[in-house]
């Protein structure tokens, strides 16, 4: 059953340096309400297109971390509906439609799942772990908030029901070699505080076996032998982020 009042949405993007993404993002989010980006301090020209959309909210706020940014960026939407996009993710005219239909039902969820398609260099990845992947990017603000204990690859709780919507996200993750490398060791780095918080002492186990681990589960067990040699870079790239993850955790438990 449709609601009476017509229910707002507001969008959200958190970004730093996404001047190749920013404008395409903003244009798949003008059917919004509400659209808020929050820039990190940008050094190339990100800032400059976001404030050139008249209908975009730009304010610039130092990062900590993923989880903290992400819930700065919910503290300024004015509505209960957001839509938290990535700089790289877009939607499709179907996606489009059903966000607009499904928050304006009378029994809908809290917050709800998007399956995505990972695009390696504007193709479709078909296997290497990321065949399954899904991500809570629609939620009711006063329903949810992101776990500050998950720095990165943040952690969405939600406070009630969470549904599936049919149509998918679009994740251009992948554009070249450097990007991507830089990315997940940054991930990799980032995920060294966790590990601080969850007192890990690093060993030979986290060093070799977890890194090795890691890239035979994407490209063995979850098909990345599929993919060919998009594939082999991309399982290779994870495993490597997750040695970075240890090499630094070493570094910094070697400091202090």
């Amino acid at each position: 059953m449709i609601l009476p009042e017509k229910q707002l949405l507001t969008a959200l993007v958190i970004t730093y340096n996404e001047e190749q993404n920013i404008k395409t993002v903003l244009d798949h989010l003008a059917f919004a309400d509400e659209i808020i980006v929050v820039d990190s301090f940008s050094t190339d020209k990100t800032f400059e297109i976001a404030t050139s959309f008249k209908n975009v909210k730009v304010v610039q706020h130092a990062f900590d971390n993923f989880a903290a940014q992400r819930n700065y960026a919910l503290s300024l939407a004015s509505n209960s509906w957001i839509l938290f996009l990535d700089a790289d993710e877009r939607l499709t005219p179907e996606l489009q439609k059903e966000i607009s239909f499904i928050i304006n039902q009378k029994n809908s969820a809290s917050a709800y799942f998007m399956r995505r398609n990972f695009m390696f260099e504007n193709k479709k990845l078909r296997f290497s772990g990321w065949q399954t992947d899904k991500i809570i990017r629609l939620f009711k603000r006063e329903k949810a908030s992101y776990n500050i204990n998950k720095i990165v690859h943040e952690k969405l709780i939600v406070n009630g029901k969470i549904g599936k919507l049919k149509s998918k996200l679009i994740h251009h993750s992948y554009s070249n070699y450097e990007d991507y490398k830089q990315k997940m060791v940054f991930y990799g780095q980032l995920k060294a505080q966790e590990e601080i918080l969850k007192e890990t002492s690093p060993n030979y186990f986290h060093f070799y076996i977890r890194p090795a681990y890691q890239f035979l589960n994407q490209y063995l067990v979850r098909l990345g032998f599929l993919d060919g040699k998009k594939g082999i870079i991309i399982c290779y790239l994870n495993a490597l982020s997750v040695a970075v993850r240890f090499q630094e955790l070493k570094k910094i438990k070697a400091k202090n």
